[in-house]
């Protein structure tokens, strides 16, 4: 049996029947096979993984940040609650972002059809 959070954790990645059998056979399983069941995102190159890895943070990294933290804090939250708890949540995370400068910022960049400089504030 897995520790750690495995029995908790991987039926919320893969799935009900994917977590039991994967936890009950032991059996191993690829890169690529994760990938196909939504364990991991991108499947790379051992070479290449690093840059990969950089470049998506890097992408990440460029938006604002309030919207950033809203958003994972909605995900992560909104996944432990009911739907109708998680829509709640996102939007008092959604509300918390509408009097930034960021916000205005962001509006103004898409309507001028130029980047971004978001500030954090």
């Amino acid at each position: 049996m897995p520790g750690g959070g495995g029995t908790q954790t991987l039926p919320r990645a893969v799935g009900e029947r994917r977590a039991k059998e994967l936890i009950l056979t032991g059996k191993p399983f690829t890169a690529a096979q994760a990938r196909d069941w939504g364990l991991v995102n991108e499947v790379f190159p051992q070479a290449d993984l690093l840059r990969e890895a950089l470049a998506t943070a890097s992408h990440i990294a460029r938006n604002a940040p309030i919207s950033t933290r809203q958003a994972k804090l909605a995900i992560h939250r909104g996944l432990q609650s009911s739907l109708r708890d998680g829509l709640a949540l996102e939007i008092e995370a959604y509300n918390r972002m509408v009097p930034t400068e960021d916000r205005r910022e962001g509006v103004l960049a898409f309507n001028e059809k130029r980047p971004p400089n978001f500030k954090g504030k």
